[in-house]
């Protein structure tokens, strides 16, 4: 029985341990995922440009408002006011009180589209500032996934160079060996100890660049990023589908394209409302005042008012005129935007494919360094090789693995450019 209750004890505290673990690495792990939507959460540029949606909405509305009735209260008191009054052929000055209580009411009937076409303006206005937020929400995004590409790349990259360390450390070491056994020169030892520190600063150099990758998106994100952080290590291992990515499609879905369509549009509305203000408008007036003065009576009004514009000192024309030339400015702006996509686009597809023959290329000359430094580490125990010949073989091996991350990071960048191009988070 004691033997039983020490065994259950012992099997919980497994239990709990292993719990505790998997909940350690669980807290370690970072997504990319979840770095873009830290991200997205906590950046103060998205909550200024939410803002503004917000903003544009209210103009929408107030703009709206103008075909809706306008009504007034409207009240008057004055402790003396003079009265003239005809006796006898004569006027006679009365001094009283005067007070009066009304309301108004105007309603807008017709105006030749022109608070109608400030209405559709504004709601433009609201779809201009939705697609800008989403532009913007896509940039962070990428930048997001640029840190923490970089960051999976210099992890990569550490490992690479502590492996070269150790290896550098080894050769130090053999050479020492050979060297008390008068197999080897003292330049041997000399030339692998330099090796040792050339080693050690590019160790540095790539634990700074990590570094700083980390503490930027962690800047971005809004929290520290805990030092034994788990990274995801294939998304610098992406496939690039042409056929989904060709330059017309991007150019279909790109956010700031999106923005000169609603930008021209807005402007070509704004146009017809100004032309539509040189003919007037028509409108409804209702009024009901209660007014006491000599006496107490009710004035009522209803009736209909037509205002035409004869002469405004050219501000009209002017006006118009100045939102014709918006409306071409953003048509040519858009036209010079798509230019800059179509070269932007084509580069970097080119850019992709040729990433992917450096990236079959790093691969073969990885696996022939490696078969070389087999042949010549064998060879230089055997005192068939010098030293140079080693360091050689191992510089060769280094680089392939580096330029293959590097092939890999770059790939994934020109990537993650053509997925913001199109408005792909």
């Amino acid at each position: 029985m004691l033997i039983s209750k020490r065994y259950n004890l012992c099997m919980k505290k497994i239990i709990y341990t292993y719990l505790l673990i998997a909940l350690g690495l669980q807290a370690q792990t970072l997504t990319l995922e979840q770095s873009i939507q830290k991200t997205l959460l906590n950046h103060p540029d998205i909550k200024s440009f939410t803002l503004k949606v917000r903003q544009s909405k209210m103009g929408y509305k107030s703009a709206l408002s103008d075909y809706l009735p306008q009504v007034n209260l409207s009240a008057q008191y004055n402790p003396t006011q003079t009265y003239a009054l005809p006796v006898n052929g004569k006027f006679h000055t009365v001094n009283d009180t005067y007070w009066s209580l009304g309301a108004s009411l105007k309603q807008k009937i017709w105006d030749f589209s022109k608070t109608m076409a400030k209405i559709n303006a504004s709601k433009l206005d609201e779809n201009i500032a939705t697609l800008s937020l989403k532009d913007l929400k896509d940039l962070l995004a990428s930048k997001v996934k640029s840190l923490y590409e970089l960051m999976v790349v210099q992890y990569e990259a550490i490992k690479v160079r502590k492996t070269d360390l150790d290896l550098k450390k080894a050769y130090y070491a053999q050479a020492q060996a050979l060297f008390k056994q008068g197999l080897k020169t003292e330049a041997d030892t000399s030339r692998f100890l330099s090796a040792v520190y050339l080693a050690k600063d590019n160790l540095a150099i790539a634990k700074a660049t990590y570094e700083k990758a980390k503490n930027s998106l962690s800047l971005y994100m809004g929290e520290k990023i805990p030092d034994d952080v788990v990274l995801q290590t294939n998304v610098i291992k992406k496939e690039f589908h042409q056929n989904n990515n060709s330059v017309k499609n991007i150019l279909l879905a790109n956010n700031e394209l999106k923005i000169y369509n609603e930008t021209i549009q807005k402007n070509t509305l704004l146009h017809q409302s100004a032309k539509a203000s040189h003919y007037g408008s028509l409108d409804l007036l209702a009024s009901y005042d209660r007014v006491g003065s000599l006496n107490l009576y009710d004035t009522q009004l209803v009736g209909v008012v037509l205002n035409i514009p004869l002469y405004a000192g050219g501000r009209l024309t002017a006006d118009t005129q100045n939102a014709e030339i918006g409306m071409q400015i953003a048509k040519e702006q858009k036209a010079s935007k798509v230019l800059a996509l179509k070269e932007e686009i084509s580069n970097l597809i080119l850019d992709i494919q040729r990433y992917d023959e450096t990236i079959q290329a790093k691969k073969a000359q990885l696996d022939a360094a490696q078969s070389t430094k087999r042949v010549l580490d064998g060879r230089y125990k055997e005192g068939l090789s010098t030293y140079i010949e080693v360091l050689d073989a191992s510089s060769l091996v280094l680089d392939a693995k580096l330029g293959l991350l590097e092939a890999y990071y770059a790939k994934t960048l020109s990537i993650d450019r053509i997925d913001y191009l199109k408005g792909k988070i």
